[in-house]
C-alpha cells in the first residue's frame, strides 16, 4: 500500500465518517488518478475541473453522485494534501426537481378499478385513500381498522413508529366484505 493510500485510510478512519462514505470516497480519489494517470497529489487544481465535467457529461452522474465525487477530492485535499483547493468549493451539483405526477380523481378510480382480483384493488384503494407506504399496507391486520372512529392504526410506520390514519366510510365499505 503506498503512503499516500495509507495517510487517506487513516484520515477516513479519524475523521469518523460511515465505512460507506470511506469507501466512496476512496473510490473518488482512485477514479481521478486513473483518469490523469499519475498519483493524485501530482494532480493540480486547475485538472479537477475538466474532470468533473467528465464525470458529469460523459460517465453522466447524478447530482448526488456528483456531491460525493466533490466531497471525496474535497476531504483527500483537505485532510491528506493539506491543500486548500477553492475551486472544489464553488462546485455544485445542481439538485433535479421533478414534479410528481398526480392524476386526477377520475384517472384514480379507473386505475383502482382496473385491479383484478378484488382483493388486488381492495389493497391498493386502501394504500391510496390512507396515504399508506405500501411497507405499511401489508402489515395492516383486521384488528387495526376501528370502524366506529373511522381509524386505522399503522404499526411500524416510516422511522418505526406507530400512528393512527383517519378511514374513508367508502374505504371501510369495502374492506367490509373480506373479514
Amino acid at each position: 500500500m503506498t503512503p499516500l493510500r495509507q495517510q487517506m485510510i487513516t484520515a477516513l478512519h479519524s475523521s469518523g465518517k460511515s465505512e460507506r462514505t470511506q469507501a466512496s470516497y476512496s473510490r473518488e480519489v482512485r477514479l481521478l488518478a486513473q483518469f490523469y494517470r499519475k498519483s493524485p497529489d501530482r494532480i493540480s487544481e486547475q485538472e479537477l475541473q475538466p474532470y468533473c465535467l467528465h464525470r458529469k457529461n460523459v460517465d453522466g452522474l447524478a447530482p448526488t453522485s456528483m456531491r460525493i465525487c466533490y466531497s471525496g477530492m474535497r476531504f483527500f485535499s483537505q485532510h491528506v494534501l493539506k491543500r486548500d483547493w477553492s475551486t472544489l468549493s464553488l462546485m455544485r451539483a445542481q439538485t433535479a426537481h421533478h414534479l410528481p405526477t398526480v392524476l386526477s380523481l377520475e384517472e384514480v378510480r379507473r386505475v383502482l378499478q382496473a385491479a383484478t382480483p378484488w382483493h388486488n384493488q381492495a389493497y391498493f384503494t386502501t394504500v391510496y385513500s390512507l396515504g399508506l407506504r405500501l411497507h405499511e399496507a401489508l402489515f395492516l391486520q383486521v384488528s387495526d381498522i376501528d370502524g366506529q372512529r373511522l381509524q386505522v392504526h399503522v404499526h411500524r410506520g416510516k422511522g418505526a413508529k406507530d400512528r393512527y390514519v383517519p378511514l374513508p366510510v367508502e374505504t371501510l365499505a369495502l374492506l367490509r366484505p373480506s373479514w
